[in-house]
């Protein structure tokens, strides 16, 4: 008999709390004055609902993100690493918020960082 394992997704609490997790990472970001500028005239709901979608997917849900390719999604962004290390101190501090384990925390941290060459575009060569 094989054993269940149970997803990083599922053992947040599935969808709602990926969503409420989402939401309030935004609202450190909009409240961040270095980051809240990316974010003017952005639709917020749809950038959410794409957000919910990939955070899902890293953790192992049912969600496939469809949104824009990262690299493509950001190129014109003047991003910075320290802006990059902000939006992940955002995402942990949300999901310490939300009482996420830490180790769960830990995964979705490495993978981030797998796409920071992707989003981060401004950095001095």
């Amino acid at each position: 008999m094989t054993e269940h394992v149970q997803s990083d997704y599922d053992a947040v609490g599935g969808a709602p709390a990926i969503k409420a997790v989402v939401n309030r990472f935004y609202e450190l970001i909009v409240g961040d004055p270095s980051l809240a500028p990316f974010f003017e005239g952005i639709d917020m709901t749809s950038l959410k609902r794409h957000q919910v979608l990939m955070v899902s997917q890293v953790m192992g849900g049912p969600a496939e993100y469809d949104g824009r390719e990262l690299r493509a999604a950001h190129a014109e962004m003047p991003i910075r690493s320290e802006h990059f290390a902000a939006v992940v101190e955002h995402l942990v501090a949300a999901l310490h918020e939300f009482d996420v384990p830490q180790e769960i925390i830990d995964r979705v941290v490495a993978a981030l960082g797998q796409t920071q060459p992707d989003i981060v575009t401004a950095d001095a060569h």
